[in-house]
């Protein structure tokens, strides 16, 4: 792994140094802003013109949880990646460990069980840790793989509670440590274009966000996302955070208040979780962002409406076949494999030591608003946010 007797990763960090191309500077961006035209432009062409590490310098990176996403997304996206690499996993099926082990080329000195998982601290080809389980299981692997020395992403909803996710802040800062929360869409150009739309201001004040974000579940009650202590709630944890993601960094500003409510008609299937949810966030200045999410309809949209004009998405969230347009016409901007940009650029932040733009702190932010929703939907009175 490009280990020298300087220590840790330093051969790796003079390598990407070294090898930027001149435009290193480049991803010396701000944490939570919006790009400028310019800036974009200059991020997606460091990507475009950054030669791949070689791999035996590049970030080892383990998956904890080989599910859906992991298989489907993570996985291929970290065959695209340049400067990290999958070099093990975590799992509780030996079948699975078999076939990813041929698959990948994972040695198995690399491959853990959910046992042996604190083994991980001894393998020096694992620098990274990203935690793609069920929700409620996200704090203790996350806090479990800090102590072990690694730096940690966790897929979101970055936790089940506020409390949890305030443990893994505190566990990865007390192991200093970096964490990073698995907001891709920050990574994507349509949606930092709604940013930058909404936060210069460029068809004036924002006045209104309307967001959706639902699909039709499957008629399987045995789904863990059906299950209220797996996935602490329903598609407001799943696909709800989405939506108030967008209308955030679309206004560039926190909500101060929500009023919510909640539906469920199929009791035999949503016996513990929401169907539906609908909320209100008051923002300041009297804007309000509306927003829906439903495991029993489709919906996929992210819209503001602006003092001169107004943007939106549709389809929003989607990993891909984004589409945008403007009062003004289309917006018009290359696909990007957001994982493999999400991946790289906390690999950079851990090469380079700089921070995420997606770090845990936004993941708990975003926890307290979802926590909110739920008490106002099921008070039936508007709580105030305090962020």
């Amino acid at each position: 792994m490009g280990r020298n007797k300087d220590g840790g990763h330093y051969s790796r960090r003079k390598f990407l140094t070294h090898s930027a191309l001149g435009v290193g500077a480049a991803l010396t961006l701000p944490a939570f802003g919006a790009l400028s035209p310019a800036e974009r432009q200059k991020y997606y062409q460091f990507w475009d013109k950054l030669q791949p590490l070689p791999d035996s310098k590049k970030l080892g990176i383990a998956l904890v949880g080989l599910g859906n996403y992991a298989t489907h997304q993570l996985a291929p996206a970290l065959l695209q990646t340049k400067l990290c690499r999958l070099t093990g996993i975590v799992t509780g099926t030996p079948s699975k460990a078999d076939e990813w082990a041929k698959k990948y080329s994972i040695p198995k000195k690399s491959i853990y069980s959910y046992e042996t998982y604190d083994q991980i601290k001894d393998n020096p080809d694992i620098d990274i840790i990203y935690v793609v389980l069920p929700n409620s299981m996200h704090a203790e692997y996350t806090i479990r793989g800090a102590r072990a020395g690694k730096h940690m992403i966790s897929e979101k909803p970055m936790a089940t509670s506020v409390a949890d996710a305030q443990a893994m802040i505190d566990a990865c800062r007390k192991a200093n440590k970096k964490l990073s929360i698995g907001y891709r869409l920050h990574f994507e150009p349509y949606n930092e274009e709604m940013t930058r739309l909404g936060q210069d201001e460029v068809f004036g004040p924002v006045k209104h966000i309307e967001g959706g974000f639902a699909f039709t579940f499957p008629d399987d009650p045995t789904r863990w996302r059906l299950n209220k202590k797996l996935a602490g709630g329903g598609p407001l944890m799943d696909l709800g955070i989405y939506v108030v993601q967008g209308s955030i960094y679309t206004m560039g500003k926190l909500p101060v208040a929500v009023t919510a409510r909640q539906e469920t008609h199929n009791q035999h299937l949503f016996s513990q979780v929401e169907e539906s949810i609908y909320w209100d966030l008051e923002f300041p200045g009297n804007v309000t962002a509306k927003g829906e999410t439903s495991y029993s309809h489709n919906a996929n949209y992210l819209r503001a409406t602006a003092q001169n004009g107004w943007f939106r998405l549709e389809p929003s969230f989607n990993y891909r076949g984004i589409h945008g347009e403007t009062s003004k016409g289309a917006m018009d901007f290359p696909e990007v494999y957001q994982q493999a940009l999400q991946m790289d650029d906390f690999a950079y932040c851990v090469l380079n030591d700089k921070p995420t733009r997606v770090p845990g702190e936004m993941g708990l932010r975003d926890m307290k608003i979802l926590t909110a929703i739920y008490e106002a939907a099921g008070t039936g009175k508007k709580v105030k946010l305090d962020l």
